[in-house]
């Protein structure tokens, strides 16, 4: 078994410099879609989603992708690069119809996930971040899937597949490979990594079931809230009344807000120019 070249530096050994023209018409108006979804000024924030974007039409990010993005957001494709080196979502070889990956970190890989990486491996003779001959699949191992609570865990295009074993990992790319897609035990149906890129870029085509509108949850992750709720608990908000402040009038201003404030986030933040406890420092003050 050959070893796939360092994919995390890959993409900066370029064989060619990128050509942006080789995308369409319809994908530039979709990256423009993508760029005024931020404030003006910010389009640098759309690099992540474009990506995606570009993703979803050729199934990796490759040098034209590169550059169509340092193009539209008038970025160099050095700053380009470095984002897609960072983030491993963004596949910098040809991906396979199927984005396998097993989760291999901590709980997952004493539960099994060890295992199960290696005998996916071995079944599709392939390495960690390679695909099989026939396109099908690609196989990674992930370091967190962020559910410790149904370990160990697959996802197939980020879909998961709970509670594997050996035998059920090997039975769930079964069927991938013979043209089957199994339902997840949770979250949406199965597609494929170029039209799951394309939703993660925000673009949802047709009237399929889509991930932002299926359950991620389940019994033992509810568990917790259903408890609280029987035992009639809360927590409250980020966002009280100051508890350093006592008294029947402190106490019933913290009730009030929690009730009106559902987290930090929902209250407004104080900045050096807004919170009068905390002026700005000499010198920087603002004229008239």
């Amino acid at each position: 078994m050959t070893e796939a070249p360092n994919f995390r530096t890959s993409v900066i050994a370029l064989d060619r410099p990128g050509d942006a023209a080789v995308f369409d018409e319809k994908t530039r108006t979709e990256a423009r879609e993508i760029i005024a979804r931020y404030p003006a000024g910010n389009a640098r924030s759309a690099l992540g989603p474009m990506l995606h974007l570009v993703q979803s039409v050729q199934g990796h990010v490759t040098p034209d992708g590169i550059a169509f993005c340092a193009e539209q957001l008038d970025l160099t494709k050095a700053q380009v690069a470095a984002f897609v080196t960072f983030y491993t979502m963004y596949k910098r070889s040809p991906t396979g119809e199927y984005l396998v990956s097993v989760c291999t970190n901590s709980l997952c890989g004493m539960l099994g996930g060890d295992e199960i990486f290696a005998a996916l491996r071995t079944d599709l003779a392939v390495g960690n971040n390679q695909t099989t001959s026939d396109g099908k699949i690609t196989l990674e191992h992930a370091e967190c899937l962020a559910a410790c609570d149904y370990a160990p865990v697959v996802t197939v295009n980020y879909e998961f597949f709970d509670n594997q074993t050996v035998g059920t990992a090997r039975t769930l790319v079964s069927q991938l490979r013979d043209g089957v897609r199994p339902e997840p035990d949770r979250g949406a149906p199965l597609c494929s990594f170029k039209e799951i890129s394309r939703q993660i870029a925000g673009f949802f085509d047709d009237e399929r079931s889509y991930a932002p509108d299926a359950n991620g949850t389940g019994t033992p992750t509810e568990r917790g809230v259903r408890l609280a709720i029987d035992r009639n608990q809360s927590a409250p908000s980020y966002a009280t009344a100051d508890v350093r402040s006592s008294g029947a009038g402190a106490e019933s201003a913290a009730r009030q807000s929690s009730a009106n404030v559902t987290s930090q986030h929902d209250a407004p933040l104080e900045t050096a120019e807004s919170d009068p406890t905390h002026p700005a420092e000499p010198g920087t003050e603002k004229g008239p």
